[in-house]
């Protein structure tokens, strides 16, 4: 289940800065800058919790694995992926050992502990996502209510209705339910305690210090979201390759909010990138800039190409009525 690299023959050419589009940030920040990538599972301090630099971005929750371990999601078992032929991934997998202690992403209140979580029948062992618990966050977005769910554990270790803090332990990494090795299943619930309203989780985990997402919504050229397409990533500094496949929308998969995106690639080091998407059997290129701790957006919408402005500001639905003014 590890991640595969794939590095390029020769070096990456150097590149021309006037032909680079960055994503458009309102003010600058004097941010860390990403050191060299880690080779171990070590990653370094994440921001303080929550951590948003936008009015519509939301990295509300700290790592369920702890910062001195693999805590990074694994890039073939992404949210929105489709596994067994016929199951939608409805979080992000993280590659932890065996008894690895399992953290609280965020205050909140235990809500589920055991088995049965899926099929909602608490003690059914057959459940795909095996010992699970959920938290219900003391906290939420866009007045709907947050809950995280924690699956495949080997042990509980908290009960229903204890309060925990973010970073307190609540299990032990296993391999219960559907799995073919031990990693902890996380997931971000908007709305309610179900699958079915899930969030993609790489928008709501606060990214390590100097890193940072790219999010994306890639269409055909009358705008139809596509579904199944290859996003290739390749870091103009290092050369290093990132692979990400488009989702769907309905059913368990459910879009941001204010993005409205069919994939996001998290925990990019700052930098420079070509992003690559393959339409109609060839890849159509434009170049990124992943600034740290935020959202490069980008759109691309087939033989029209691409384009880095973000979604406009949610509008009111309704808007008060001033009074009539008296004669």
């Amino acid at each position: 289940m590890a991640e595969v690299v794939i590095s390029p023959p020769a070096a990456p050419q150097s590149l021309n800065l006037a032909e680079v589009q960055p994503s458009p940030i309102p003010f600058q920040f004097n941010l860390p800058t990403p050191g060299a990538e880690p080779i171990s599972g070590w990653r370094p301090p994440l921001y303080p919790i929550p951590w948003a630099m936008s009015a519509y971005d939301h990295f509300y929750f700290a790592r369920p694995i702890a910062a001195d371990q693999i805590n990074w999601p694994l890039a073939d078992y992404r949210y929105g992926g489709i596994f067994f032929k016929d199951v939608v991934h409805t979080g992000v997998d993280i590659d932890a050992e065996q008894g690895a202690p399992i953290l609280a992403s965020g205050a909140g209140t235990v809500v589920w502990v055991g088995w049965g979580l899926f099929t909602e029948t608490p003690g059914n062992e057959k459940d795909p996502y095996g010992l699970a618990v959920v938290l219900r966050h003391d906290f939420g977005y866009n007045n709907q209510q947050l809950h995280t769910a924690y699956a495949h554990m080997s042990k509980t270790l908290a009960t229903i209705g204890q309060h925990v803090q973010t970073g307190d332990l609540i299990g032990l990494v296993g391999a219960t339910g559907a799995t073919t090795g031990p990693h902890i299943h996380f997931e971000v619930r908007l709305g309610g305690n179900s699958f079915h309203q899930t969030l993609n989780p790489e928008l709501w985990l606060a990214p390590p210090q100097g890193w940072g997402v790219l999010v994306g919504r890639v269409m055909d050229t009358k705008g139809n979201p596509l579904s199944r397409t290859e996003v290739s990533l390749i870091s103009q500094e290092t050369g290093k390759i990132y692979l990400v496949k488009t989702y769907g929308s309905g059913g368990a998969v459910n879009a941001d909010p204010y993005y409205n995106e069919n994939m996001a690639l998290g925990d990019l080091p700052a930098g420079i990138y070509k992003v690559l998407v393959s339409f109609e059997k060839k890849n159509k290129q434009t170049w990124v800039e992943i600034f740290p701790g935020q959202v490069t957006y980008f759109t691309f919408k087939g033989e029209k190409g691409f384009s880095a402005e973000r979604p406009p500001a949610p509008k009111l639905k309704s808007l008060p009525q001033l009074p009539t003014p008296l004669p």
